[in-house]
């Protein structure tokens, strides 16, 4: 899997699983499927900083996403 292919996933999952925890909390409900995501999220995070040669700063992370996403529409 392509480093900046697992830091768009991850940073989607852990977008998405926001609201998931919110809904699971609020409706007084164990949020497993929430905090499994957030788990996920973070590994592909983890795993697409550590091994990318150089890491990514902050400031690249909103280029990585524009570049990943021209690269499969196009």
């Amino acid at each position: 899997m392509d480093y900046d292919l697992a830091l768009t996933i991850g940073l989607i999952l852990g977008v998405f699983s926001i609201p998931a925890f919110v809904s699971a909390l609020s409706d007084r409900r164990a949020p497993r499927v929430a905090a499994i995501a957030v788990i996920v999220a973070g590994a592909l995070l983890a795993w697409s900083v550590t091994q990318k040669p150089g890491g990514y700063r902050i400031d690249q992370i909103p280029d990585v996403v524009v570049h990943l996403i021209a690269r499969y529409v196009n």
